[in-house]
């Protein structure tokens, strides 16, 4: 469904020590006819304009920065003289710096807070909301879990409620071993932790804290691929990726199990942890050249390269076009 190599190269880059990746200059790494022949099917700003300079500096969601990285790695080829920043400090981490004037766009998987906007409108800044995807968040466990398949909404309540008494797999379900049940999770800056804990939990924020935390989603990964009694949760595309070390478990809210995919994330089937991402771009940022061009390429291209790093693309883009207009 995805071009591996290309999540493969970002997958490495997120990995690094320093969280935020510049784009190099160098091509992209695909095969060039590929990427050509993708390129020709869209019309976008960056194909046809000027070649720009300048830079643009994003930060925010892990969950989003697949996507973002995937867009900022083909729109080098296109305008090789923007320099095109990318972080991911969790979609709060970013929220705080897209209010303060700091950075020109805002991965985000969860939709800005009231708050935030407060924050925005008293700084001056106003902002374009993009909707670029749709997510599932995914409750993996251990390849070798052999003892547990789907989880209701209810028994992850049990396990992640901020007083919750769960201590071993059994405390949640009897038929489970008395395993410690180790859990793994986004940090408090994190979108997916503020959703998952919002549909689960009915409060956002609302969690135990005794688990461990981590920003980088690859980081959940390796704690939940190396412990056979772990638990976590993060972004389908990270599943996606990690299919040979993990299993994902299907999540009934009560009308049977159904397990994420590409199609269940879409009907919204897969409930309740399906969701849109964003982005947020600063409005006065957009008279630059080269944002302009940025988001323009990168609205044209969401459709393939949300796929293409495991995310599910919208039916259809003309309205979000409409508002880059």
């Amino acid at each position: 469904m995805r071009n591996s190599v290309l999540m493969k190269r970002i997958t490495a880059l997120a990995l690094g020590l320093a969280l935020t990746a510049t784009v190099a200059g160098c091509g992209s790494g695909t095969n060039n006819a590929e990427s050509s022949a993708s390129n020709a099917d869209n019309t976008s700003a960056a194909s046809t304009a000027e070649k720009l300079g300048g830079q643009i500096v994003i930060d925010g969601s892990s969950t989003v920065y697949p996507i973002t990285m995937a867009v900022a790695e083909e729109f080098k080829n296109e305008q090789p003289g923007v320099e095109v920043s990318v972080a991911m400090s969790g979609t709060g981490g970013g929220m705080k710096k897209f209010v303060a004037g700091e950075i020109d766009i805002c991965d985000a998987s969860r939709p800005i807070k009231q708050e935030e906007i407060d924050q925005a409108k008293a700084k001056g800044i106003d902002y374009v909301e993009l909707e670029v995807a749709y997510d599932g968040i995914s409750v993996v466990v251990n390849k070798d879990n052999n003892w547990v398949d789907s989880i209701t909404t209810a028994e992850l309540n049990k396990i992640w409620a901020k007083d919750s008494q769960v201590k071993t797999w059994k405390d949640v379900n009897p038929a489970w071993p008395a395993e410690p049940l180790k859990l793994y999770g986004p940090g408090t800056d994190s979108g997916t932790f503020e959703f998952f804990t919002e549909q689960i939990n009915k409060k956002a924020k609302e969690s135990r804290t005794d688990y461990t935390p981590s920003e980088d989603d690859n980081v959940l990964v390796q704690g939940i691929a190396g412990d056979k009694d772990a638990m976590g949760y993060f972004g389908f595309a990270y599943y996606e990726e990690n299919q040979d070390k993990l299993r994902v478990l299907k999540i009934d809210d009560g009308k049977g199990p159904i397990e994420p995919t590409a199609a269940s994330i879409k009907d919204k089937s897969y409930s309740p942890l399906s969701r849109p991402l964003f982005i947020y771009i600063n409005k006065a940022k957009m008279d630059q050249p080269q944002v302009k061009a940025f988001v323009k390429y990168y609205i044209d291209n969401a459709a393939t390269l949300s796929e293409e790093v495991g995310y599910v693309p919208l039916d259809s883009y003309d309205a979000v076009k409409e508002k880059i207009k």
